[in-house]
């Protein structure tokens, strides 16, 4: 098996998360999903785990933060800045909030932020391929 990421989020409304997740293109695996919980896979490697409130209390005893705090940033890569483009406008389409950070654009690499319905943040990024792979070096002029 490959190494994979898991992304467990607490979501009030499971139905609604999910519709929102599937519109910026993640696909619902149903051999993990129910009604408590939802796995919704972007990459071979990378799925991020929807769980309704009840679920979520199941693994922690810790509180669910309020929409209006944060304890993480996920941050998906993207295979072009139009990509980037697209996930924050969709997700703003969809009921997210877009650009809670600044946009950064430091011409190797470009990226922008959103939140989905639960306040969870996501920053969508580009990294210029030969920057990434190490086949080109970042000039002091770009940095």
């Amino acid at each position: 098996m490959s190494r994979m990421i898991f992304i467990n989020l607490p979501v009030a409304n499971l139905p609604r998360a999910m519709a929102f997740y599937e519109a910026l293109g993640f696909t619902n695996e149903p051999r993990f999903t129910d009604e408590t919980a939802a796995a919704m896979q972007w990459s071979e490697t990378i799925v991020v785990m929807l769980l309704t409130h009840g679920k979520w209390r199941t693994f922690t005893d810790r509180p669910i933060p309020p929409s209006t705090q944060s304890e993480v940033m996920n941050c998906l890569g993207c295979v072009s800045r139009d990509e980037v483009n697209q996930l924050t406008d969709v997700a703003a389409a969809n009921g997210g909030t877009a650009d809670i950070t600044p946009m950064e654009d430091h011409g190797f690499m470009f990226g922008r932020s959103f939140t989905d319905l639960d306040g969870h943040i996501w920053e969508v990024m580009w990294m210029d391929p030969a920057i990434a792979s190490g086949e080109a070096h970042i000039s002091e002029a770009e940095a």
